[in-house]
């Protein structure tokens, strides 16, 4: 393939990276140019853009993403309509950087993950473990005349890993420190941590998911007040909280499971959070909706802090805690996490030159970038996969 050896040989590229993510609030696309490989990766980010998913499409990706109402009519339909979406933010967001789509090199799509089966489970008298985006990079890659890399996970699952999660390569590359331990936190639904211990190698480098990020925040804003998400975390902070209840919450099996470990909407989507607001009501005096918000709120904060006292802290004390994602936006979630972390200084990943919503995206035009240099970019202290892989299937149009 021709292409493909001319995009292997050039040295800079300008990539555009898509992420739309189980909190189901649209697309974000990153535009960069990047240069390097492994530690010696470099990136200049040139755009940014988000686009919100259209009412009637979040709502058939939302229905799609629960065993009780999926269809395989619906998912083979939003295979190709999401890879439309994603055209469209790739040719909106080059426009806003005034690049031309021909302009473009490669595109980094993660899709839009309809189940995560993290675990061996039976199928067919085999027990396999599995995952599923949509999104075809095939399909876009055509609709957009430009290489695409998607389908980051399966290859890390074909050698026994969860396929999740995907961020720590990128954390790796461009946060470890010689003298500093880190923790990068990312606040998506679902938050994962990756932990980067002072002078780490990537073999030294683990992370998980820890639990809820927004995921069931957003879903209680819904049931409660018919809003997408509690904004600003204002609704949650005139809220009441009950230790008694959010201990008995954090005994769920997932927080106490040891890493490696990864979860998604099939666990904490809206049927956990309609349970957390019937425990809400059954263990307080007359709680309201604020106060059903709150513990929803505290619980995303709690069992991130007690993912690393319980795994991270004996081995990995920490020197920072690094913040991206939506929930870096809610400012009651934030206040609360820097003050169960102090004395450990909770930042905001804006401060070292990257916006937060923009991290996701970039991540994943730094994989597409990788996997054209077929480096190797899961990471088996992660995954628990049995060797290093490339991720991603690179899709060249003619």
């Amino acid at each position: 393939m021709q292409r493909l050896r001319q995009l292997q040989e050039k040295e800079s590229r300008i990539v555009v990276g898509l992420m739309s993510g189980t909190s189901l609030d649209g697309v974000d696309a990153a535009l960069a140019r990047l240069t390097g490989s492994g530690e010696d990766i470099a990136f200049e980010i040139l755009g940014f853009d988000h686009a919100p998913w259209p009412d009637a499409l979040r709502q058939v990706i939302l229905a799609n993403s629960t065993l009780v109402h999926s269809t395989v009519f619906d998912i083979s339909q939003l295979n190709v309509r999401l890879a439309h979406a994603y055209a469209e933010s790739v040719e909106r967001v080059a426009a806003a950087a005034g690049y031309a789509v021909s302009d473009l090199d490669l595109v980094g799509a993660h899709g839009q993950t309809i189940h995560h089966v993290p675990y061996p489970t039976d199928c067919g008298g085999r027990k396999i473990m599995s995952t599923l985006q949509v999104g075809d990079p095939s399909v876009l890659a055509n609709l957009l005349r430009v290489p695409v890399a998607g389908d980051f996970r399966m290859a890390d699952m074909a050698l026994g890993g969860q396929g999740a999660p995907l961020v720590p390569y990128f954390d790796y590359v461009c946060f470890r420190h010689e003298k500093e331990t880190r923790g990068l936190l990312n606040l998506g639904g679902i938050a994962n941590i990756t932990i980067l211990p002072a002078g780490a190698k990537r073999s030294d480098v683990f992370a998980f998911d820890t639990g809820p990020g927004n995921m069931v925040i957003d879903a209680l804003a819904t049931m409660l007040f018919d809003e997408p998400y509690d904004d600003e975390g204002r609704r949650a902070a005139k809220g009441r909280t009950d230790d008694a209840l959010l201990a008995a919450l954090l005994e769920d099996a997932y927080f106490l499971q040891k890493p490696p470990k990864s979860t998604g909407r099939e666990y904490f989507g809206a049927a956990f959070a309609e349970q957390l607001a019937e425990r809400c009501r059954d263990a307080m005096d007359r709680p309201d909706s604020n106060d059903m918000l709150a513990a929803g709120t505290m619980l995303t904060v709690l069992s991130v802090y007690q993912a690393y006292a319980r795994f991270v802290r004996k081995t990995h004390a920490l020197d920072a805690l690094i913040v991206s994602g939506g929930g870096a936006r809610n400012r009651y979630l934030m206040d609360r996490l820097a003050h169960v972390f102090a004395p450990i200084p909770v930042r905001l990943i804006d401060t070292y030159g990257i916006p937060s919503e923009a991290k996701e995206a970039l991540c994943f035009a730094v994989l597409a970038h990788e996997a054209v240099n077929e480096a190797k970019t899961n990471l088996p202290s992660v995954t628990g996969a049995s060797r290093g892989t490339t991720l991603g299937k690179l899709c060249i149009p003619a």
